[in-house]
Protein backbone atom coordinates (compact mmCIF):
# COMPACT_ATOMS: atom_id res chain seq x y z
CA UNK A 1 0.00 0.00 0.00
CA UNK A 2 1.34 3.78 -0.85
CA UNK A 3 1.03 6.75 1.35
CA UNK A 4 -1.97 8.36 0.80
CA UNK A 5 -0.53 11.59 1.99
CA UNK A 6 0.68 14.14 -0.80
CA UNK A 7 4.51 14.10 0.50
CA UNK A 8 4.71 11.07 -0.91
CA UNK A 9 3.48 11.97 -4.41
CA UNK A 10 6.07 14.40 -4.57
CA UNK A 11 8.75 12.39 -3.83
CA UNK A 12 7.75 10.01 -6.50
CA UNK A 13 7.25 12.51 -8.75
CA UNK A 14 11.25 13.52 -8.96
CA UNK A 15 12.03 9.97 -9.69
CA UNK A 16 10.32 10.59 -12.80
CA UNK A 17 12.77 8.60 -15.67
CA UNK A 18 13.86 5.82 -17.79
CA UNK A 19 12.18 4.99 -20.95
CA UNK A 20 8.47 3.10 -21.68
CA UNK A 21 8.64 -0.18 -22.77
CA UNK A 22 8.06 -1.02 -26.18
CA UNK A 23 6.51 -4.03 -28.14
CA UNK A 24 4.45 -5.10 -25.11
CA UNK A 25 1.35 -6.80 -25.82
CA UNK A 26 1.15 -9.53 -28.23
CA UNK A 27 -1.49 -10.15 -30.54
CA UNK A 28 -4.73 -9.91 -28.20
CA UNK A 29 -6.84 -12.98 -27.89
CA UNK A 30 -10.24 -12.26 -29.61
CA UNK A 31 -11.99 -10.01 -27.17
CA UNK A 32 -15.12 -11.39 -28.11
CA UNK A 33 -17.08 -10.22 -24.93
CA UNK A 34 -15.60 -6.83 -24.10
CA UNK A 35 -16.89 -3.55 -23.45
CA UNK A 36 -15.43 -0.86 -23.61
CA UNK A 37 -16.75 2.45 -22.25
CA UNK A 38 -15.07 6.18 -23.09
CA UNK A 39 -16.44 7.40 -19.77
CA UNK A 40 -17.46 6.50 -16.28
CA UNK A 41 -18.69 8.04 -13.28
CA UNK A 42 -17.17 11.25 -12.54
CA UNK A 43 -15.19 11.23 -15.63
CA UNK A 44 -14.80 15.17 -15.49
CA UNK A 45 -13.40 14.76 -11.83
CA UNK A 46 -10.40 11.57 -13.18
CA UNK A 47 -9.19 13.85 -16.21
CA UNK A 48 -11.75 13.77 -18.95
CA UNK A 49 -12.17 17.01 -20.38
CA UNK A 50 -8.11 16.66 -20.82
CA UNK A 51 -8.46 13.37 -22.70
CA UNK A 52 -7.15 11.51 -19.04
CA UNK A 53 -3.51 12.55 -19.19
CA UNK A 54 -0.71 10.67 -18.20
CA UNK A 55 1.72 13.36 -15.85
CA UNK A 56 2.51 14.15 -12.36
CA UNK A 57 1.64 14.33 -9.31
CA UNK A 58 0.37 11.05 -10.74
CA UNK A 59 -1.57 10.76 -7.68
CA UNK A 60 -4.03 13.92 -8.26
CA UNK A 61 -7.28 12.41 -9.25
CA UNK A 62 -7.15 13.94 -12.63
CA UNK A 63 -4.12 12.35 -13.49
CA UNK A 64 -5.23 8.58 -12.33
CA UNK A 65 -7.46 7.26 -15.16
CA UNK A 66 -3.69 7.84 -17.14
CA UNK A 67 -0.90 7.47 -14.69
CA UNK A 68 -2.37 4.04 -13.48
CA UNK A 69 -2.21 2.79 -16.91
CA UNK A 70 0.51 3.96 -18.42
CA UNK A 71 2.83 3.56 -15.39
CA UNK A 72 5.80 2.50 -17.05
CA UNK A 73 5.97 6.10 -19.41
CA UNK A 74 6.45 7.91 -16.12
CA UNK A 75 8.83 5.47 -14.15
CA UNK A 76 11.50 3.33 -14.44
CA UNK A 77 10.24 -0.68 -14.52
CA UNK A 78 12.00 -3.92 -15.84
CA UNK A 79 9.74 -5.94 -18.80
CA UNK A 80 7.97 -9.15 -17.49
CA UNK A 81 7.88 -10.84 -21.25
CA UNK A 82 4.70 -12.38 -22.64
CA UNK A 83 4.51 -15.79 -23.19
CA UNK A 84 5.63 -17.61 -26.71
CA UNK A 85 1.75 -19.25 -26.51
CA UNK A 86 -0.71 -17.88 -25.24
CA UNK A 87 -3.07 -19.25 -22.85
CA UNK A 88 -7.09 -18.48 -23.82
CA UNK A 89 -10.52 -17.68 -22.11
CA UNK A 90 -13.20 -18.99 -23.40
CA UNK A 91 -16.63 -17.21 -22.53
CA UNK A 92 -19.96 -17.29 -21.55
CA UNK A 93 -23.17 -14.83 -21.39
CA UNK A 94 -24.74 -14.99 -17.57
CA UNK A 95 -27.62 -13.18 -16.28
CA UNK A 96 -26.79 -11.80 -12.71
CA UNK A 97 -28.33 -9.21 -10.46
CA UNK A 98 -27.55 -8.58 -7.17
CA UNK A 99 -29.65 -6.07 -4.38
CA UNK A 100 -27.56 -3.01 -3.26
CA UNK A 101 -28.62 -0.65 -0.37
CA UNK A 102 -32.72 -2.29 -1.58
CA UNK A 103 -32.20 -1.88 -5.20
CA UNK A 104 -32.27 -4.42 -7.52
CA UNK A 105 -28.60 -3.98 -9.57
CA UNK A 106 -26.83 -5.07 -12.46
CA UNK A 107 -22.97 -5.39 -13.16
CA UNK A 108 -23.56 -2.61 -15.67
CA UNK A 109 -25.18 -0.33 -12.67
CA UNK A 110 -22.31 -1.20 -10.66
CA UNK A 111 -20.37 0.31 -12.88
CA UNK A 112 -22.35 3.24 -13.13
CA UNK A 113 -21.40 3.89 -9.17
CA UNK A 114 -17.87 2.84 -9.09
CA UNK A 115 -14.55 4.81 -10.82
CA UNK A 116 -13.48 1.26 -12.15
CA UNK A 117 -11.27 1.24 -14.76
CA UNK A 118 -11.25 -2.43 -15.73
CA UNK A 119 -13.43 -5.11 -14.31
CA UNK A 120 -13.40 -8.96 -15.27
CA UNK A 121 -15.09 -11.84 -13.65
CA UNK A 122 -14.51 -15.33 -14.35
CA UNK A 123 -15.06 -19.05 -13.52
CA UNK A 124 -12.64 -21.13 -14.24
CA UNK A 125 -11.21 -21.00 -17.77
CA UNK A 126 -14.62 -19.17 -19.12
CA UNK A 127 -14.88 -15.27 -18.53
CA UNK A 128 -17.83 -14.07 -17.64
CA UNK A 129 -17.82 -10.00 -17.95
CA UNK A 130 -15.08 -8.45 -18.93
CA UNK A 131 -15.68 -4.25 -19.03
CA UNK A 132 -13.66 -1.10 -19.31
CA UNK A 133 -14.30 2.45 -18.43
CA UNK A 134 -12.42 5.97 -19.14
CA UNK A 135 -11.29 5.11 -22.73
CA UNK A 136 -9.19 2.32 -21.06
CA UNK A 137 -8.73 -1.27 -23.05
CA UNK A 138 -7.69 -4.74 -22.89
CA UNK A 139 -3.98 -3.42 -24.00
CA UNK A 140 -3.55 -0.85 -21.33
CA UNK A 141 -1.10 -2.46 -18.74
CA UNK A 142 -3.21 -1.16 -15.21
CA UNK A 143 -1.62 -0.99 -11.58
CA UNK A 144 -1.58 -3.80 -9.13
CA UNK A 145 -0.61 -1.07 -6.30
CA UNK A 146 0.04 -3.62 -3.52
CA UNK A 147 -1.74 -6.44 -5.12
CA UNK A 148 2.36 -6.98 -6.39
CA UNK A 149 2.81 -8.21 -2.63
CA UNK A 150 0.86 -11.06 -3.16
CA UNK A 151 2.91 -11.61 -6.15
CA UNK A 152 5.93 -11.66 -4.17
CA UNK A 153 4.56 -13.81 -1.58
CA UNK A 154 3.87 -16.51 -4.53
CA UNK A 155 7.38 -16.14 -5.63
CA UNK A 156 8.91 -16.95 -2.68
CA UNK A 157 7.15 -20.33 -2.34
CA UNK A 158 8.44 -21.19 -5.36
CA UNK A 159 11.84 -20.58 -4.33
CA UNK A 160 11.44 -22.23 -1.55
CA UNK A 161 10.25 -25.53 -3.54
CA UNK A 162 12.74 -25.41 -6.44
CA UNK A 163 15.28 -25.23 -3.22
CA UNK A 164 16.65 -22.05 -3.52
CA UNK A 165 15.08 -20.77 -0.09
CA UNK A 166 15.30 -23.58 2.09
CA UNK A 167 12.84 -22.98 4.62
CA UNK A 168 9.91 -20.57 5.82
CA UNK A 169 11.19 -20.85 9.03
CA UNK A 170 14.93 -19.05 7.90
CA UNK A 171 15.46 -15.88 8.27
CA UNK A 172 16.03 -12.80 6.19
CA UNK A 173 19.50 -12.53 6.87
CA UNK A 174 20.48 -16.35 5.75
CA UNK A 175 20.41 -15.08 2.05
CA UNK A 176 20.81 -11.19 2.60
CA UNK A 177 24.74 -10.55 4.26
CA UNK A 178 23.50 -6.98 4.56
CA UNK A 179 20.83 -7.56 6.46
CA UNK A 180 23.29 -9.12 9.07
CA UNK A 181 22.85 -8.33 12.82
CA UNK A 182 19.63 -6.42 11.92
CA UNK A 183 16.17 -6.99 13.65
CA UNK A 184 14.77 -7.53 10.10
CA UNK A 185 17.43 -9.48 9.86
CA UNK A 186 16.96 -11.92 12.79
CA UNK A 187 13.43 -12.13 11.34
CA UNK A 188 11.88 -15.21 9.96
CA UNK A 189 10.48 -15.38 6.57
CA UNK A 190 6.90 -16.57 7.92
CA UNK A 191 6.76 -13.51 10.47
CA UNK A 192 7.91 -11.43 7.39
CA UNK A 193 5.11 -12.96 5.06
CA UNK A 194 2.46 -12.38 8.24
CA UNK A 195 3.41 -9.00 8.13
CA UNK A 196 4.31 -10.27 12.15
CA UNK A 197 8.26 -9.10 12.14
CA UNK A 198 7.52 -7.17 15.52
CA UNK A 199 9.86 -4.54 13.87
CA UNK A 200 8.39 -0.77 14.37
CA UNK A 201 7.29 0.54 11.00
CA UNK A 202 4.73 3.22 11.25
CA UNK A 203 2.23 2.99 7.72
CA UNK A 204 -1.22 3.04 8.93
CA UNK A 205 -0.97 5.52 11.47
CA UNK A 206 -1.94 9.29 10.79
CA UNK A 207 1.63 10.12 10.07
CA UNK A 208 3.08 8.01 8.04
CA UNK A 209 6.67 9.17 7.79
CA UNK A 210 8.47 5.79 8.25
CA UNK A 211 6.90 4.85 4.45
CA UNK A 212 8.41 8.37 3.32
CA UNK A 213 11.53 7.53 4.70
CA UNK A 214 11.26 4.18 3.10
CA UNK A 215 10.73 5.91 -0.23
CA UNK A 216 13.15 8.53 -0.04
CA UNK A 217 15.59 5.75 0.68
CA UNK A 218 14.69 3.63 -1.98
CA UNK A 219 14.54 6.02 -4.89
CA UNK A 220 16.70 8.62 -3.82
CA UNK A 221 19.24 8.57 -6.38
CA UNK A 222 17.15 9.74 -8.52
CA UNK A 223 15.28 12.28 -6.60
CA UNK A 224 17.03 15.52 -6.93
CA UNK A 225 17.05 18.40 -4.60
CA UNK A 226 13.24 17.16 -3.26
CA UNK A 227 12.23 16.27 0.54
CA UNK A 228 12.79 16.72 3.80
CA UNK A 229 13.96 13.12 3.39
CA UNK A 230 17.13 13.35 0.64
CA UNK A 231 20.08 12.58 2.96
CA UNK A 232 18.18 9.15 3.47
CA UNK A 233 19.07 8.07 -0.06
CA UNK A 234 20.62 5.13 1.46
CA UNK A 235 20.24 2.35 -1.20
CA UNK A 236 18.13 -0.68 -1.14
CA UNK A 237 19.02 -3.12 1.67
CA UNK A 238 20.26 0.45 3.86
CA UNK A 239 16.59 2.23 3.16
CA UNK A 240 15.45 -1.16 5.19
CA UNK A 241 17.61 -1.76 7.86
CA UNK A 242 17.55 1.75 8.95
CA UNK A 243 14.46 0.70 10.63
CA UNK A 244 15.63 -1.12 13.58
CA UNK A 245 13.88 -1.24 16.33
CA UNK A 246 11.79 -4.25 17.78
CA UNK A 247 8.64 -3.86 19.92
CA UNK A 248 7.16 -7.22 19.71
CA UNK A 249 8.48 -10.87 19.46
CA UNK A 250 8.00 -12.30 16.03
CA UNK A 251 4.57 -13.70 15.22
CA UNK A 252 3.01 -12.11 17.97
CA UNK A 253 1.25 -9.20 16.29
CA UNK A 254 0.24 -8.03 12.91
CA UNK A 255 0.80 -4.62 11.84
CA UNK A 256 0.59 -4.06 8.05
CA UNK A 257 3.88 -3.06 6.64
CA UNK A 258 5.19 -2.03 2.86
CA UNK A 259 8.50 -2.83 3.94
CA UNK A 260 8.27 -6.21 4.68
CA UNK A 261 7.49 -7.53 1.25
CA UNK A 262 10.50 -5.46 0.60
CA UNK A 263 12.76 -7.38 2.64
CA UNK A 264 11.10 -10.61 1.05
CA UNK A 265 12.19 -9.34 -2.50
CA UNK A 266 15.65 -8.87 -1.34
CA UNK A 267 15.51 -12.22 0.03
CA UNK A 268 14.42 -13.45 -3.40
CA UNK A 269 16.75 -12.10 -5.42
CA UNK A 270 19.70 -13.20 -3.09
CA UNK A 271 18.53 -16.32 -3.43
CA UNK A 272 17.42 -17.08 -6.71
CA UNK A 273 20.09 -15.07 -8.24
CA UNK A 274 18.23 -12.74 -10.73
CA UNK A 275 15.70 -10.22 -10.72
CA UNK A 276 12.31 -10.65 -9.79
CA UNK A 277 10.96 -9.80 -12.87
CA UNK A 278 12.71 -12.38 -14.48
CA UNK A 279 12.46 -14.92 -11.80
CA UNK A 280 8.56 -14.07 -12.52
CA UNK A 281 8.80 -14.35 -16.34
CA UNK A 282 10.14 -17.76 -16.02
CA UNK A 283 8.14 -19.37 -13.75
CA UNK A 284 4.66 -17.72 -13.41
CA UNK A 285 4.13 -15.61 -16.62
CA UNK A 286 5.37 -18.51 -18.98
CA UNK A 287 3.89 -21.01 -17.40
CA UNK A 288 0.24 -19.79 -17.41
CA UNK A 289 0.38 -18.54 -20.80
CA UNK A 290 0.54 -14.72 -20.56
CA UNK A 291 -0.51 -12.54 -22.93
CA UNK A 292 0.92 -9.59 -22.76
CA UNK A 293 4.31 -8.29 -21.61
CA UNK A 294 4.04 -6.69 -17.95
CA UNK A 295 6.31 -4.27 -16.00
CA UNK A 296 7.28 -3.65 -12.95
CA UNK A 297 9.09 -0.48 -10.77
CA UNK A 298 12.72 -0.37 -9.86
CA UNK A 299 14.35 1.33 -7.34
CA UNK A 300 17.43 3.52 -7.55
CA UNK A 301 19.24 0.37 -7.01
CA UNK A 302 17.08 -1.42 -10.23
CA UNK A 303 15.80 -4.19 -7.29
CA UNK A 304 11.84 -4.67 -8.08
CA UNK A 305 9.95 -2.57 -5.61
CA UNK A 306 8.41 -5.74 -3.93
CA UNK A 307 5.82 -4.07 -2.04
CA UNK A 308 4.16 -2.29 -4.93
CA UNK A 309 3.71 -1.28 -8.75
CA UNK A 310 3.25 -4.06 -11.11
CA UNK A 311 1.03 -3.47 -14.08
CA UNK A 312 0.03 -6.38 -16.46
CA UNK A 313 -3.32 -6.36 -18.32
CA UNK A 314 -6.48 -7.41 -17.15
CA UNK A 315 -6.79 -10.83 -18.82
CA UNK A 316 -3.57 -11.48 -17.63
CA UNK A 317 -4.58 -10.93 -13.79
CA UNK A 318 -7.05 -13.09 -14.56
CA UNK A 319 -4.97 -15.82 -15.31
CA UNK A 320 -2.88 -15.40 -12.42
CA UNK A 321 -6.43 -15.44 -10.13
CA UNK A 322 -7.27 -18.61 -12.15
CA UNK A 323 -3.93 -19.83 -10.62
CA UNK A 324 -4.31 -19.13 -7.11
CA UNK A 325 -8.09 -20.40 -7.56
CA UNK A 326 -6.84 -23.72 -8.80
CA UNK A 327 -3.97 -23.93 -5.69
CA UNK A 328 -1.35 -23.03 -7.91
CA UNK A 329 -2.05 -25.76 -10.73
CA UNK A 330 -2.39 -25.02 -14.43
CA UNK A 331 -4.21 -27.18 -16.39
CA UNK A 332 -2.52 -30.25 -14.65
CA UNK A 333 0.90 -28.99 -13.68
CA UNK A 334 1.71 -27.81 -10.21
CA UNK A 335 3.23 -24.43 -10.82
CA UNK A 336 3.00 -22.83 -7.18
CA UNK A 337 3.14 -25.89 -4.51
CA UNK A 338 -0.05 -26.73 -3.52
CA UNK A 339 0.53 -26.89 -0.02
CA UNK A 340 2.02 -23.25 -0.31
CA UNK A 341 -1.26 -21.70 -1.56
CA UNK A 342 -2.93 -23.82 0.95
CA UNK A 343 -0.78 -22.19 4.04
CA UNK A 344 -0.55 -18.52 2.25
CA UNK A 345 -4.48 -18.74 2.71
CA UNK A 346 -5.17 -20.57 5.83
CA UNK A 347 -3.84 -20.04 9.62
CA UNK A 348 -2.40 -22.67 11.88
CA UNK A 349 -4.31 -22.43 15.59
CA UNK A 350 -1.29 -20.31 17.46
CA UNK A 351 -1.78 -17.61 14.34
CA UNK A 352 -5.09 -16.59 16.23
CA UNK A 353 -3.97 -13.07 15.94
CA UNK A 354 -4.14 -13.23 12.21
CA UNK A 355 -7.75 -14.17 11.88
CA UNK A 356 -10.37 -11.85 10.03
CA UNK A 357 -11.54 -9.22 12.72
CA UNK A 358 -8.21 -9.69 14.67
CA UNK A 359 -5.43 -8.32 11.85
CA UNK A 360 -8.53 -6.16 11.02
CA UNK A 361 -11.82 -5.17 12.00
CA UNK A 362 -13.27 -7.73 8.92
CA UNK A 363 -10.14 -9.33 7.04
CA UNK A 364 -7.73 -11.64 7.92
CA UNK A 365 -3.68 -12.05 7.04
CA UNK A 366 -2.11 -14.82 5.23
CA UNK A 367 0.91 -14.78 3.06
CA UNK A 368 0.63 -11.37 1.71
CA UNK A 369 -2.75 -12.52 1.07
CA UNK A 370 -5.74 -10.99 2.50
CA UNK A 371 -8.58 -13.44 4.10
CA UNK A 372 -12.11 -13.15 3.96
CA UNK A 373 -14.38 -13.83 6.79
CA UNK A 374 -16.42 -17.13 6.80
CA UNK A 375 -15.90 -20.89 6.75
CA UNK A 376 -15.61 -20.75 2.87
CA UNK A 377 -11.74 -20.30 2.22
CA UNK A 378 -12.12 -17.67 0.26
CA UNK A 379 -8.94 -14.59 -0.47
CA UNK A 380 -7.92 -11.31 -1.82
CA UNK A 381 -5.39 -9.20 -3.38
CA UNK A 382 -5.84 -5.68 -2.01
CA UNK A 383 -4.07 -2.39 -3.61
CA UNK A 384 -4.62 0.90 -3.13
CA UNK A 385 -7.42 2.99 -5.24
CA UNK A 386 -9.57 -0.16 -5.01
CA UNK A 387 -7.30 -2.42 -6.59
CA UNK A 388 -8.91 -6.08 -5.76
CA UNK A 389 -8.51 -9.68 -7.27
CA UNK A 390 -10.88 -11.81 -5.27
CA UNK A 391 -10.90 -15.85 -5.36
CA UNK A 392 -12.97 -18.52 -4.06
CA UNK A 393 -11.12 -22.19 -4.69
CA UNK A 394 -14.15 -23.85 -3.99
CA UNK A 395 -15.73 -23.08 -7.28
CA UNK A 396 -12.82 -21.85 -8.82
CA UNK A 397 -14.68 -18.44 -9.27
CA UNK A 398 -12.47 -14.98 -9.75
CA UNK A 399 -13.26 -10.86 -9.95
CA UNK A 400 -10.44 -8.60 -11.40
CA UNK A 401 -11.21 -4.95 -10.68
CA UNK A 402 -8.96 -1.83 -11.44
CA UNK A 403 -9.70 1.21 -10.09
CA UNK A 404 -9.08 5.05 -9.12
CA UNK A 405 -10.91 5.31 -6.29
CA UNK A 406 -11.68 3.11 -3.51
CA UNK A 407 -14.96 1.81 -2.44
CA UNK A 408 -17.15 -0.86 -0.39
CA UNK A 409 -19.82 -1.93 -2.55
CA UNK A 410 -17.34 -4.45 -4.59
CA UNK A 411 -17.66 -6.62 -1.17
CA UNK A 412 -21.31 -6.60 -1.81
CA UNK A 413 -20.70 -7.61 -5.32
CA UNK A 414 -18.33 -10.51 -4.64
CA UNK A 415 -20.13 -12.05 -1.95
CA UNK A 416 -23.25 -11.51 -4.77
CA UNK A 417 -21.24 -12.98 -7.04
CA UNK A 418 -19.97 -16.27 -5.09
CA UNK A 419 -23.84 -16.79 -4.07
CA UNK A 420 -24.65 -17.39 -7.19
CA UNK A 421 -21.98 -18.80 -9.21
CA UNK A 422 -19.84 -20.51 -6.32
CA UNK A 423 -21.37 -24.03 -5.84
CA UNK A 424 -18.06 -25.94 -6.07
Amino acid sequence: MISRRQTLAGVVAAAVGGPAIAGTTAAAEDCGGAVFSPGGPDAGHYGAAEGFPVSQPWLEPKYRVGSFSHFDALFTTRRIKRAATPWRFKRAEVDFHYTYRGTRSSLVDYLARNPVTGLLIARDDEILFEHYQYGRTDRDRLASQSMAKSITGMLIGIAIANGAIRSVDDTAETYVPGFRGTEYGKTPIRDLLHMSSGVEFGEEADDERDLDRLWAGLMGSRLGVVGRYLDLAKGTVGSIVQFNRRIAPPGTRFSYASIEADVLGMVLHHAVGKSASDYLQEKLWEPIGAEADASWLVDAQGFEVAHGFFNAVLRDYARFARLLAHDGAWDGKQIIPAQWVIDATSLRPSEAFLAPGKADATFGYGYLLWLLPGARRQFALFGAYGQRICVDPTSRLVMVQTSVDQRTEVWRLWSALVEQFGKG
